[in-house]
């Protein structure tokens, strides 16, 4: 199928026009789609139609979206990823984080005015995993400034992985006592603007501004085009000076914008390549492809191209060495540090989930916003935000540390909402066959003057990174990791930046409080939904309780009987084994009925039976529940 969609940013795109406000109604229902070619499934639609569309405004547009939710017993939310949401915390759209979930045939009002960002951003459904199913699409801010480079035209794409099954199945056999490992769900193949086979069609000597937008849910892509190099200008709606390579590595959820000038000669096609990281696979066997092919094309008569290879990754560039253009210095000594360690294990319950120091994000009773507008001066104090939560409270204008050490031997895209951080450094791999190596203060690589700024960066396996912003955004932001396996498995923490600021400043909107109403969520209240005292946190949600150390009661009555019958069995071994073999063999030979040869040595010879004796031993296994027993790294210098 010759689909030209990579411009259909005219067609299927909301334009972006002279008007300030841009109003959208969206019905989120499902529908059926066949994304990759190779199998329609139920997807989650906008208004009946797949994929969602881009979305182009203008740097100072004001968004009134009023999102319905069309998918019976899902609730759903949206966030715009990379949007710092200034004074509109309520519109971030972390479920149970920034806001109550959208039950079924309600509608929510989303508010909010782009004051100062420009560059490619996406939306996507913050509710469990649902983005999968497919809601997710292009978010465009053209700048109303000068830019600092030039071109002709200007295109938005997006890449992503596909899973063949909706996203509940998936989960349910992820967290699962069957997956003590918390191998990933594999993907079966990539798409481009959610769709396959796809066409660019390009004129001659002219310069494009594309933007790529991962819209991934798990693995990262190498992307390249054929035999054209690229020039990296801008990274997560950060103009960078401009850096060219013809291979990128995009994580999920990172934005790259590129120059691309085309050739004279109009007489070939050339294939624009995705992969997928095949080191994030545990295994390939369920996936159809690793490799999606679009065509950039020249000339339709040219024909179809043939897939694009490279040699080695070498060429790759480096995100981490790019400098913004604004050249903003490297912050000060921090104010306030969180050091966190990843870590993936299992619970008492034999599922794995993913902590940040022992503790595994368990959702509140109430939205964590909801907490900080009614607790009052509480507010303040991270104890009425819960133990499951991971919260942390800001000062207003700290400069803010994070050192995620990664004990894992997988990578991680952490994304923070609300700001960009700068990137002070990212130590390198460390095999599998070494230990992890976590940052040391006193002795680290040398940081860079101008650091690199984005919103989502990836940490290399058993290795760490640095990150530094400042806390000049009130609000309630959480920093997890964006593939959203990790997410689901618990890999986020909570920060709460300025509380009282929020307070004083930002409000809850009748469409925020009907929502909570309408799912039957509490609009006061700590963690645990009390709102007597704000310090009581009796009945909230907690992890389940942590591998008993050592034997149990009943591992240690087991390992006894074990025993006895390991013994017994060698006793009786031994005996048989000692016993007079000629009179066994005589009377076997006997109730066999046949005869026997003497051997050359005049010794009996005859048949031998064996006897398999098979033991089963079965048990029950108990799964509790109980508060978490995590600790928290965090420090903040007087």
């Amino acid at each position: 199928m010759l689909f030209k969609r990579l411009l259909t940013v005219l067609g299927a795109a909301v334009g972006f026009a002279a008007a300030e406000t841009h109003t959208l109604y969206w019905n989120a229902t499902w529908a059926d789609a066949n994304p990759d070619g190779y199998f329609e499934r139920p997807v989650v639609s906008c208004n009946g139609t797949f994929p969602w569309p881009q979305v182009h405004i203008n740097k100072g547009d004001t968004v009134l979206l009023y999102l319905t939710n069309g998918l019976g017993d899902h609730n759903t939310t949206v966030h715009f990823h990379g949007i710092f949401q200034h004074n509109s915390n309520e519109m971030d759209g972390p479920e149970m984080v920034n806001q109550c979930p959208i039950p079924d045939g309600e509608t929510m009002l989303y508010n909010f005015t782009i004051t100062d960002q420009a560059g490619a951003y996406w939306y996507h459904s913050h509710t469990r995993g649902q983005y999968a199913d497919g809601f997710r699409g292009a978010f465009i801010i053209h700048d109303t400034d000068e830019e600092p480079f030039t071109y002709d035209e200007e295109v938005s794409v997006t890449i992503a992985e596909w899973y063949h099954d909706l996203s509940d199945p998936l989960i349910a056999t992820f967290l699962n006592l069957y997956n003590p490992t918390g191998a990933e769900p594999i993907p079966q193949t990539l798409l481009f603007n959610d769709s396959y086979n796809c066409t660019w069609d390009v004129q001659p000597n002219t310069t494009y501004k594309l933007n790529i937008i991962s819209t991934g849910f798990f693995v990262s892509q190498y992307f390249w085009i054929e035999d054209h190099n690229m020039t990296v200008v801008q990274i997560d709606g950060i103009n960078v000076t401009p850096n060219t390579t013809d291979l990128l590595y995009i994580t999920a959820a990172q934005r790259y914008t590129v120059l691309i000038t085309t050739k004279d000669d109009t007489s070939q096609n050339y294939a624009i390549m995705q992969k997928m990281d095949e080191d994030m696979l545990d295994n390939e066997d369920t996936v159809i492809s690793l490799n999606n092919t679009s065509t950039m094309s020249y000339d339709s008569s040219n024909g179809a191209v043939e897939q694009s290879y490279i040699d080695s990754y070498d060429s790759m560039m480096d995100d981490f060495y790019l400098e913004p253009v604004d050249a903003i210095e490297i912050y000060d000594d921090y104010d306030y540090l969180i050091t966190i360690d990843v870590i993936m294990t299992n619970l008492d319950n034999g599922i794995n989930y993913a902590f940040f120091n022992n503790i595994t994000y368990t959702s509140p009773k109430v939205p964590t916003l909801t907490t900080v507008f009614t607790a009052g001066e509480e507010a303040t104090n991270q104890i009425v935000y819960g133990t499951n939560t991971h919260a942390y409270v800001l000062q207003k204008d700290e400069i803010v540390q994070i050192v995620v050490n990664n004990q894992d031997t997988g990578k991680h895209p952490f994304h923070l909402h609300g700001h960009v951080f700068q990137v002070l450094e990212r130590h390198e791999s460390i095999s599998d066959d070494d230990s992890p190596v976590g940052y040391n203060e006193s002795d680290h690589a040398e940081w860079p003057q101008y650091p690199m700024r984005r919103d989502t960066f990836y940490v290399k396996p058993q290795s760490y990174f640095v990150i530094r912003f400042k806390a000049d955004n009130p609000g309630v932001w959480f920093f997890h990791c964006h593939i959203e396996w990790h997410l689901i498995q618990g890999l986020a923490i909570t920060l709460i930046e300025d509380p009282l600021s929020i307070q004083a400043n930002q409000s809850l909107s009748d469409s925020y409080l009907s929502a909570c109403e309408a799912a039957g969520v509490p609009t006061a209240g700590n963690a645990a939904g009390n709102t007597e005292d704000y310090l009581d946190l009796t009945g909230q949600n907690v992890q389940c309780k942590d591998l008993p150390a050592g034997f149990t009661a009943r591992g240690i009555v087991a390992l006894v009987f074990s025993c006895i019958t390991g013994i017994v069995g060698c006793v009786v071994i031994g005996i048989y084994g000692m016993a007079e073999v000629h009179g066994i063999e005589k009377l076997v030979v006997e109730d066999l009925n046949v005869s026997v040869n003497d051997n050359d040595d005049n010794e009996d010879t005859g048949s031998q039976s064996v006897y398999d004796v098979e033991v089963a031993h079965t048990g029950d296994v108990d799964g509790e529940t109980g508060s978490a027993s995590g600790n928290s790294s965090s420090a903040r210098k007087v």
